[in-house]
């Protein structure tokens, strides 16, 4: 058996940045590869390896699949990675063949492939595994388990808060999310995720701990006239909003800036960030040339972002101009924290 013909589904930059898409390519033979997560894509793109993009979960690629596939990961821990494949499989109908990199296992989730799940192990000379996971709860709550306790949780890319346990259990109450147990309560972050809309938990994006570990590879800067895009506090959606004729990006929120300023660094685009200074360091702190980031002085970042997302032209700008318009109509109530340009 080869790699011809299968479909690889990489969660997450880690594969990418550790080596373990490029190892398995080499010793498996070549395969289809989709990239499910924000930062996976980044990591893939400076990778150089060809791979598809997608914005849904892994759950959600698998369960409309019907070739040969497996999902490779490296979660934080082997525990927290085991977990990951668990949660993935207790989604689907069928079974899983899961590459877990931080374990060197190859776990076959629910009768999944045992042949192709034999094959993996054989090639990368992994541990097979053959398991079950639990049925996805019905209930209107949420468990993010593998946490360490300290690192940041987020919900839709807002983080609500510090883990203190090994699981964050949250609950959605009224149309809006609290947490049971197991978590040092961010406040501002649980009222800039009520400002999202009414939040699925099942559906939602819950994640704990770094979004990525490696700084990003810089980019040559692209045009300097175009169109600004609007990130607020949805940092998980860069890929959804940014064209090719984005010449810049407003990112509104502490978090919503690291990453954006972390994606965008990528790919040479300047970020102009809102903050109130309180960032949970959920990627490195990094920034392309002509960037600037502010820290609201008289107000948080919601309502100064939002002042700012108004002067936004639905039109093509310059974006060195309109930052300089920015700065001079905020006057007193911003300060630069970070000044690239």
């Amino acid at each position: 058996m080869s790699g011809i013909g299968h479909l690889m589904v990489v969660h997450g930059p880690e594969p990418f940045d550790q080596g373990d898409v490029a190892c398995l390519l080499d010793t498996f033979g070549p395969c289809r590869v989709l990239v499910a997560g924000v930062m996976g894509r980044t990591a893939a793109e400076e990778s150089g390896i060809p791979c598809e993009y997608c914005g849904v979960p892994p759950s959600m690629v698998f369960a409309h699949l019907t070739g040969p596939a497996f999902l490779l990961n490296r979660g934080k821990t082997p525990d927290s990675g085991r977990i990951f494949g668990e949660i993935v499989a207790g989604r689907l109908k069928g079974g899983l063949v899961h590459v877990e990199c931080a374990s060197d296992t190859v776990f076959c989730w629910n009768g999944g492939d045992q042949v192709l799940a034999g094959e993996l192990a054989r090639v990368l000379g992994y541990d097979r595994v053959a398991t079950r996971a639990a049925a996805r709860p019905s209930e209107a709550g949420r468990t993010i388990r593998g946490c360490i306790p300290g690192e940041p949780v987020c919900v839709n890319g807002i983080v609500i808060g510090r883990a203190t346990a090994a699981e964050v259990v949250l609950r959605n109450t009224g149309g809006e999310v609290e947490a049971v147990s197991g978590l040092d309560v961010k406040p501002h972050g649980l009222e800039k995720l009520r400002r999202s809309g009414c939040v699925d938990l099942a559906a939602a994006w819950c994640k704990s701990g770094h979004i990525r570990q490696k700084d990003p590879e810089r980019a040559a800067g692209l045009q300097k006239t175009g169109r600004i895009v609007l990130l607020d506090h949805c940092a998980h959606r860069f890929y959804d909003l940014v064209t090719p004729e984005t010449c810049g990006v407003l990112a509104i929120g502490d978090d919503t800036t690291t990453v954006a300023g972390h994606i965008a660094g990528h790919l040479g685009i300047p970020v102009l960030g809102v903050t109130d200074g309180d960032p949970d360091g959920v990627v490195g702190g990094t920034f392309p040339p002509g960037s600037l980031v502010l820290e609201a002085i008289t107000g948080r970042d919601d309502e100064i972002g939002l002042m700012i997302a108004g002067m936004i032209p639905d039109r093509e700008t310059d974006w060195s101009c309109w930052v300089d318009n920015v700065l001079e109509t905020m006057g007193n109530s911003v300060r630069p924290a970070l000044d690239l340009r």
